[in-house]
């Protein structure tokens, strides 16, 4: 096991796998920009170290700074947590030629499973079900184009092979209108990746978002940790999660999940992943890889009792897996709000002084933040600062004791999306469980034109 690590992240998950390093017996840096001085996971570690002003681009994702940090430091291995760095390929690749040990898959994996036309062949190859779609990346001739949007049906969806969180894609429901979006996409995907190349899928109308969670070793085992149901979303980010995905039936979860983990097997995968699908009239459909830990992943260890970031850790330092799929029970529900920095409704960010500060508590209810009383959320970041989890019996215990975790919950000097997640506590549909991608968008474009 190692000895000492650094944490090359911020906020809470720099607090998560601080706690879960300290549990391991390992010592921790924290990496921190001159915004984040006085963050509590920067006082919590055993040593820490400024690498540059607040904005990102100079600190958190300034490559130099951070290796020379764990050269300085001493640091046997590097968690890039989720976010920044954590799916670059050639940040890997300079952790490891350095001499450290990236906590992550490799980065040949990460390049695979990030150019998401590479991706979807791998997954084709390995049995997974995608969306009918491009073979592969658009071709330069307009007719070719043309030609497999009608193959493909209308309306579709043109994405950047590059792409992820929301950017780089576009929905085109007549021919009329594909070329240009075709070049628009083509020009942003270059932008704002880099990368021109495009593919285009069937866009579904209705679809739900359900992934599944994957650990892998290095020795070819490889497992699932069942599904999470991260539908309700705004601008394709995730408001609220649940695992497990309600009324979807545990055989198809199954089947899913072992070919999951045995596209993990065939492609050498390492560490800890998440397979996301898009699921309508009960079939999924693999949409993209996510190399990372993510933001909702205490759902799915309340659910199943393993530590997700212990187990990156261990699975790091050579461990095998010491479990086998058939070890895994699944017991119980939970559902996870993030907690935002912004105003409720009209989603404006809301920096500065946190003057009061007061967490839930209780049977089930689980608060992952590096907050406390007096922190300034800083301007230079995600809005994020907390997440909110309840875990219960059933699902209807999770909401019962969410309801309550929200209304004890106590956040004053900015404002929050709190009152969001009490509105969708109570919202029917919510309750009915197993709403689309689109349900939070078409329930708050209506609630504006009512006020209007």
């Amino acid at each position: 096991m190692f000895e000492k690590i650094l944490i090359a992240n911020r906020g809470e998950i720099a607090l998560r796998i601080l706690r879960a390093c300290r549990e391991l017996g390992i010592k921790t840096v924290a990496v921190h920009s001159e915004a984040d001085t006085h963050a509590k996971y920067v006082r919590l570690a055993d040593e820490s170290v400024c690498i540059g002003p607040p904005p990102s681009a100079q600190s958190y994702l300034n490559v130099p700074a951070i290796i020379s940090a764990a050269e300085v430091t001493d640091a046997e291995a590097i968690h890039p947590g989720y976010g920044f760095l954590s799916e670059n390929a050639d940040f890997g690749e300079r952790v490891e030629q350095s001499g450290f040990v990236f906590i992550g898959p490799r980065p040949e994996t990460i390049r695979l499973m990030g150019d998401k036309v590479s991706a979807k062949d791998a997954m084709k190859a390995a049995g997974v079900p995608c969306v009918p779609g491009s073979d592969g990346a658009l071709p330069e001739d307009p007719k070719e184009i043309v030609k497999i949007a009608r193959a493909v049906g209308y309306p579709v969806i043109i994405k950047a092979a590059g792409g992820g969180g929301g950017r780089g894609m576009r929905v085109v429901h007549t021919e009329a209108a594909l070329l240009n979006a075709v070049t628009t996409t083509r020009a942003e995907a270059q932008a704002a990746f880099g990368n021109p190349v495009v593919y285009m899928e069937k866009f579904l109308e209705n679809p739900r978002h359900v992934e599944i969670q994957i650990l892998a070793d290095q020795h070819g085992n490889a497992v699932y940790l069942g599904e999470r149901d991260c539908s309700m979303q705004r601008r394709h980010q995730k408001v609220i999660e649940e695992a497990p995905a309600p009324g979807i039936d545990r055989k198809a979860i199954a089947k899913v999940g072992e070919r999951c983990a045995e596209a993990c097997r065939k492609i050498g995968y390492r560490g800890a992943g998440t397979f996301e699908f898009l699921y309508e009239n009960g079939e999924f459909y693999f949409i993209e890889m996510n190399t990372r830990v993510q933001v909702e992943h205490p759902v799915t260890e309340l659910i199943t009792g393993i530590d997700i970031v212990q187990a990156q850790i261990r699975i790091a330092a050579g461990e095998k897996l010491w479990f086998r799929q058939r070890d895994i029970e699944f017991r119980g529900h939970a559902i996870e709000c993030r907690i935002n920095a912004e105003d409720p409704f009209k989603f404006t960010p809301s920096p500065g002084r946190i003057t009061n500060w007061h967490t839930p508590g209780g049977p089930g209810i689980r608060v992952d933040s590096h907050v406390y009383n007096g922190y300034t959320v800083p301007p230079h970041y995600d809005s994020m600062i907390g997440k909110l989890i309840a875990y219960g019996d059933t699902r209807e215990q999770a909401i019962r004791r969410m309801r309550i975790a929200l209304s004890e919950m106590m956040v004053e000097g900015i404002k929050t999306n709190i009152p969001l997640h009490q509105t969708l506590m109570l919202d029917p549909r919510f309750n009915e469980g197993g709403t689309s991608i689109h349900y939070l968008e078409h329930k708050l474009i209506h609630r504006n034109e009512v006020q209007d």
